[in-house]
């Protein structure tokens, strides 16, 4: 045990390799939910870029294409953070505050919701179903921002996964307000209205 081991000019016994080693597994076990909770986001968001983009490479609908390709962008980008922040958490044992990055989503989807856009989406075609898939990915991310956010007691977690969470919610108005504009012309289209 009292053997000397040599590592770039520096000595050290072997016990106290050993016991940086035990640190830090015993910071991970400490932040095991955190880190759970980072995979399951970064698992979320992976899957919705690659949805995104099959969305986007898809669709006929230059409109729809722009929209999901944007998407399918910042989740890329979230995916990026939250790859730096499971990286802090294995480092450093907690997360330290970032720079929000901009949400420039709500401006381009404006100029990109056109009526004449909407009006192309089949109400039964591919970018309709696309459309309420992306509605229940971006509810479960939500949901899970969200929870997260509540439990965390951390100000770092907090403000990371509210963050998230308020993007996430961004994309889900904008998908809602797609899927009711087609339900809205489903219904004057079959005069479903009861006036």
């Amino acid at each position: 045990m009292g053997e000397l081991i040599t590592n770039v000019g520096k000595q050290f016994k072997k016990r106290d390799i050993f016991t940086v080693k035990q640190t830090k597994k015993e910071l991970v076990m400490k932040n095991s939910k955190l880190l759970d909770i980072i995979k399951s986001a970064l698992l979320l968001e992976i899957r919705g870029e690659a949805f995104y983009r099959k969305v986007a490479d898809s669709s006929e609908n230059s409109g729809i294409k722009n929209i999901f390709d944007i998407m399918a962008k910042e989740e890329v980008l979230h995916a990026d953070i939250l790859r730096e922040k499971y990286s802090e958490v294995t480092k450093g044992g907690k997360l330290t505050s970032f720079e929000r990055p901009v949400n420039q989503y709500e401006s381009a989807s404006k100029h990109v919701l056109s009526e004449s856009m909407k009006t192309q989406i089949a109400a039964a075609g591919f970018e309709a179903a696309a459309i309420s898939a992306a509605i229940d990915m971006e509810s479960k991310a939500i949901r899970l921002y969200s929870e997260s956010s509540d439990n965390a007691t951390d100000t770092a977690e907090k403000q990371l996964f509210n963050w998230l969470a308020e993007w996430e919610k961004g994309h889900h108005k904008l998908l809602i307000d797609l899927d009711n504009d087609l339900k809205e012309r489903i219904w004057n289209d079959n005069q479903f209205w009861p006036f």
